[in-house]
C-alpha cells in the first residue's frame, strides 16, 4: 500500500498549525506561505501598522535557504534509494520543529526571530522535497490550485471531478490544522501547537518509509 499520500496529508496538517503558529504567534508572517508572505512584506514596506519588514525579509530568507537544502539533498540521493531520500527531509523538517519547540518552552515570546528562522527553514526544506516529489494535488501548503481544480474540473464546469476526495481532503485538513493552531496560539502559548507540528512532520517521516516510495 502507497503511504505517501498519508504522509504528505500528515505534512499538510503540519502547515494549518504552522500557519496559524507564525501569523498568530510570530507577529503576523508566514514561515509557510510565501505568496502571502511576500503580501505581507509588501503591507510592512508600506507602514501598515501590525507588519515587519525585518520578519517577513528573515522569513523569506530562511524559506529559501531550507529550499536550497532541499535541492542538495535530493541531489546527494540521486543514486541512492528514494525513500530514504523522503525520510531524511521529512525528519529533518522534524528536528527543526523540535528545536524551534524547545525554544519557545525555553523561551516563551523572546526569541521571536529565531523561531521564524527555525520554521521557515522546515518549510523550506519540506516544499523543496514535495516540489520534487510531485504527487498531484498534494503540495501540502499551497491550495489555491488544489481550489481551483475543484471548481474548474467540477460538474458545474462540465467536468467529472477527478481527484475530488483527495482535493477535499488536503483543503479539510488544512483547515483542521489551523484551526487547531490558532486555538492552541490563543489558549496556551507557541510551544504546544509547535509540539504538535513536530509530532505531525515526524510521523509523516515515518509513513514515508521504503514501501511508501518508488524505487524506495
Amino acid at each position: 500500500m502507497d503511504m505517501l499520500p498519508v504522509a504528505l496529508t500528515m505534512l499538510t496538517f503540519v502547515t494549518g498549525l504552522m500557519d496559524a503558529i507564525s501569523y498568530l504567534g510570530m507577529g503576523h508572517v508566514f514561515t509557510a506561505n510565501m505568496t502571502g508572505n511576500v503580501a505581507i512584506l509588501g503591507f510592512a514596506a508600506a507602514g501598515t501598522p501590525g507588519f515587519s519588514v525585518l520578519a517577513s525579509l528573515v522569513a523569506l530568507a530562511a524559506f529559501l535557504a531550507g529550499a536550497v537544502g532541499a535541492g542538495r539533498l535530493a541531489l546527494f540521493f540521486r543514486n541512492r534509494r528514494r525513500g530514504r531520500w523522503v525520510r531524511t527531509a521529512f525528519g529533518t523538517e522534524a528536528v527543526l520543529l523540535a528545536a524551534a519547540t524547545s525554544v519557545a518552552f525555553a523561551a516563551p515570546g523572546t526569541a521571536i526571530y529565531v523561531l521564524i528562522t527555525l520554521t521557515g527553514l522546515a518549510m523550506g526544506l519540506r516544499n523543496g522535497t514535495v516540489r520534487s516529489l510531485a504527487v498531484r494535488d498534494m503540495t501540502t501548503t499551497v491550495l489555491t490550485l488544489t481550489l481551483t481544480g475543484l471548481a474548474a474540473d467540477s460538474s458545474l464546469a462540465g467536468g467529472s471531478n477527478p481527484g475530488f476526495g483527495r482535493r477535499l481532503v488536503s483543503v479539510l485538513t488544512l483547515l483542521a490544522g489551523a484551526l487547531l493552531g490558532a486555538w492552541l496560539v490563543l489558549h496556551h502559548g507557541l510551544g504546544w501547537p509547535l509540539l504538535a507540528a513536530t509530532a505531525g512532520a515526524t510521523g509523516a517521516a515515518i509513513f514515508a518509509r521504503p514501501s511508501a516510495v518508488a524505487g524506495a
